[in-house]
């Protein structure tokens, strides 16, 4: 099942034809600490990202984000500093998944927030 899943699904990742055109008309560039494997066109300027699991782009890193956007000409290893130690690691798009930040007013909380401060008059048509 893998195999055919890869061969038609492109939602989970890269399928046998992308694997192909890439190796026959891209070159590896990089790769990041998830797996993202970054190309570059042999002939031309076009860029693209094979992501190692599903095709989500907040699953790739800020820094490739950067190249891959032409903010910045070179690989994020020579071009951009090392990071400061202070800085968090970048977190996958969690909208749609039970880990979705959710206010204390949301349906999914009991739909219960706080009542209205005394500065809040309600609007009531004469």
């Amino acid at each position: 099942m893998g195999f055919f899943k890869n061969l038609f699904t492109w939602w989970e990742g890269a399928t046998l034809g992308t694997a192909l055109f890439s190796w026959r008309h891209g070159r590896k560039v990089g790769e990041d600490s998830l797996g993202n494997v970054y190309m570059q066109a042999k002939a031309g300027d076009r860029r693209w990202v094979m992501y190692n699991g599903s095709n989500d782009v907040s699953r790739v890193p800020p820094e490739w984000y950067a190249w891959l956007t032409r903010q910045i000409e070179d690989v994020p290893d020579r071009s951009l500093p090392p990071p400061p130690k202070f800085l968090k690691p970048p977190v996958p798009n969690l909208t749609g998944t039970p880990l979705a930040y959710r206010p204390s007013g949301a349906l999914e909380r009991g739909g219960q927030r706080q009542a209205a401060s005394g500065d809040y008059q309600a609007w009531t048509p004469d």
